[in-house]
């Protein structure tokens, strides 16, 4: 994808309220790293390790001052595993974004790709595909609010920053989202294993809706009836083995098949 939109770091449209739910650490020299540079972030307490303090950026906004404890210590706040790396903050969850701000669409860039995810619950999924999303460009990622993956520390740690710099917009209605989508221009395309068509960027010009389902039950029929058309990834398994992709792993081979072709 030869052009892209720039955009200023996530921020909620005026008036918007806060995400539900309630404070989250975060962890991780690249998550960690992200947020303090996003504006956007509300930061409520700031932990490091004696290691880590010299080399803590300084926040975008106003965030209270680092507190020194040792590894062990920070470990003990974080949940049960948890690569901390040294430091770790908790925040509050991100500012709920309007669809049609955060997809709409410009004359000046000739395509834009927008990924839907229906049902994908797996925070380390998600954050996987926003790492790579960032990486292609992605104009934002698109979930529905119930029965996906809530943005925690994992898929924090998961997205290694991206969750700081790709707009994940949260619908009520998944079903009514692709027709906003529809409306905005973009031409909404179905990964099924199922199908007989194979993805080829070639084919598509415009403003793409790439729409993937949770694994092991794909898209659910109402949001296939919904794509204007479905397409299968370009696979040849071995003798035995499944066709089927992780759906981090497709959507990092659709959104390199797009990226592939000059535009």
């Amino acid at each position: 994808m030869a052009h892209r939109n720039k955009r200023p770091p996530r921020r909620g449209p005026p008036g918007k309220q806060s995400s539900a739910g309630s404070s989250v650490w975060i962890w991780g020299h690249h998550a960690v790293e992200a947020a303090l540079a996003n504006p956007a972030r509300v930061i409520q307490r700031i932990v490091v390790t004696n290691e880590t303090a010299s080399s803590l950026p300084p926040p975008a906004g106003e965030a209270p001052e680092p507190e020194n404890l040792s590894p062990g210590a920070i470990g003990a706040l974080l949940p049960a595993g948890s690569v901390h790396q040294g430091l770790a903050l908790l925040v509050k969850p991100l500012e709920k974004l309007d669809l049609v701000e955060a997809c709409e669409v410009s004359r000046e860039a000739p395509q834009s790709v927008v990924l839907v995810l229906d049902q994908v619950t797996d925070p380390r999924n998600v954050g996987a595909i926003l790492r790579s999303a960032a990486a292609f460009g992605v104009r934002a990622i698109v979930t529905p609010s119930a029965h996906s993956a809530p943005e925690t520390g994992a898929l924090a740690k998961a997205a290694s920053g991206a969750l700081e710099r790709v707009p994940l917009v949260r619908v009520s209605n998944l079903a009514r989202a692709l027709g906003q989508l529809a409306d905005l221009g973009y031409w909404r395309i179905g990964l099924d294993s199922d199908a007989t068509k194979t993805l080829r960027a070639d084919d598509h010009k415009g403003h793409i809706a790439l729409v993937l389902g949770a694994e092991g039950s794909g898209m659910r029929r109402l949001t296939g009836e919904h794509c204007d058309e479905k397409v299968r990834l370009a696979t040849k398994p071995v003798m035995g083995a499944t066709g089927s992709l992780n759906v981090s792993v497709a959507a990092s081979v659709a959104l390199y098949e797009f990226a592939r072709v000059p535009r």
